[in-house]
């Protein structure tokens, strides 16, 4: 296919300033329902995307079908020195748009639903954001290859139904050139999050610019899901370690690396709980330059731990500071459905990364509707640290 667009950085700050550019629960349970607060989970999909211990959420929920385990104790956490110096300069809101491609479109939205294309299929899903009235015809909604129908809850299962003929479970798409497989999950999710494209595209040029000063830079991504951010780093030329706690999510993005045609590139494969993995990094002095974090609301990990984001996120966090390499590049932090505000995410990674030089940003990640006037679908928060250039 061809190449998507790609996506559009703003924020009132920068604007104002001129033109500065812009599951954790390997094998968990369906998680309890709990109204989300602003788009499907993150740290995976609310469908399929096990991550480390942490919630069943519902974008991980999907890989951790196998069943649960009983919970271990709590473990003793690694005692931390509290960074000093003074915080990054600190930089919001910043809205991180991804516009429609070649590869994806968001067609329309509104009244709790949204109408996708991925690559040739035409997908209609509920949709909590889209508290507004849809503009295309009622005809032009009915037009699907795909309608997910079940529960409106993010975490809530559900099924997929196909007005046409019956579609398998996965299908081929592409994102900038690299190809993968979508995939119709319980959870309505399809094997990817589009709006990420605005994390993958920044990461990539990240890495371009290492690579250009002759430093292959080494990338960690934590609730890894199917792989796509991993597989990016690593066609951009990075050393890359992808973890999950999920054996199946982990499966899914091989085989994603397999479509992609990447088996040589320098990709570990991790299926551990991320905070145990980031530990032991630490207690070892392994350092990275780059590191992603998309962790779920609730999960569970694949030796009983238990991850709750509210209270675990501080500890993840401040364990990624303790990991970074002398010349550290970026931290890219997202969150889903929880009810809190980007701000508390940028305060959180501000105290993280005292006496390191560089900002921090926080907002916003955003799908603009194809046509004129596009709306743009609020689907997570999101917040990074930027070395300085």
């Amino acid at each position: 296919m061809a190449r998507s667009r790609r996506p559009q950085q703003s924020s009132a700050p920068d604007a104002a300033r001129g033109s500065r550019q812009k599951r954790r629960a390997g094998t968990a349970d369906a998680p309890p329902k709990q109204g989300p607060a602003g788009r499907p989970q993150r740290g995976r999909p609310a469908d399929e995307r096990p991550t480390d211990a942490r919630p069943t959420n519902a974008r991980h929920a999907d890989g951790h079908a196998a069943g649960r385990e009983a919970a271990s104790p709590p473990a003793k956490r690694l005692e931390l020195t509290a960074p000093a110096g003074p915080r990054p300069e600190f930089v919001a809101p910043v809205v991180l748009t991804v516009s429609p491609g070649a590869d994806y479109e968001l067609l329309d939205s509104g009244d709790g639903e949204k109408l996708e294309r991925y690559g040739d299929y035409r997908i209609r899903r509920p949709e909590n954001q889209a508290i507004w009235p849809r503009r295309l015809a009622s005809k032009d909604w009915e037009r699907t290859d795909a309608v997910f129908s079940g529960d409106v809850e993010e975490e809530g299962l559900g099924r997929w139904q196909f007005p046409g003929e019956p579609l398998g479970e996965t299908w081929p798409l592409a994102h900038d050139g690299l190809s993968y497989l979508g995939r119709f999950t319980s959870f309505r999710h399809v094997g990817v999050f589009p709006e990420q494209a605005a994390h993958w595209a920044f990461v990539e040029d990240r890495i371009a610019r290492r690579i250009a000063d002759g430093v292959t830079p080494r990338v960690l991504n934590l609730f890894g899901y199917t792989g796509l951010a991993s597989l990016i780093a690593a066609r951009a030329g990075a050393e890359v370690t992808h973890v999950d706690a999920s054996k199946k999510a982990i499966g899914w993005a091989r085989e994603n690396q397999e479509m992609a045609g990447l088996q040589e590139r320098p990709i570990r494969w991790i299926c551990e709980d991320a905070v145990r993995y980031v530990e032991r990094e630490a207690k070892r002095g392994s350092r990275y330059d780059i590191v992603l974090l998309d962790p779920p609301k609730f999960g569970r990990g694949p030796k009983g731990e238990t991850w709750q984001l509210l209270e675990d996120l501080s500890y993840l966090v401040a364990l990624t500071r303790a990991i970074l390499s002398d010349r550290p590049d970026c931290v890219i932090l997202t969150a889903y459905s929880i009810r809190s505000s980007f701000y508390s995410l940028g305060a959180l990674m501000g105290e993280a990364f005292r006496g390191l030089h560089g900002r921090i940003e926080a907002g916003e990640l955003v799908i603009g509707e194809a046509g004129a006037e596009p709306r743009l679908l609020s689907t997570s928060l999101f917040s990074r640290w930027i070395a300085d250039d």
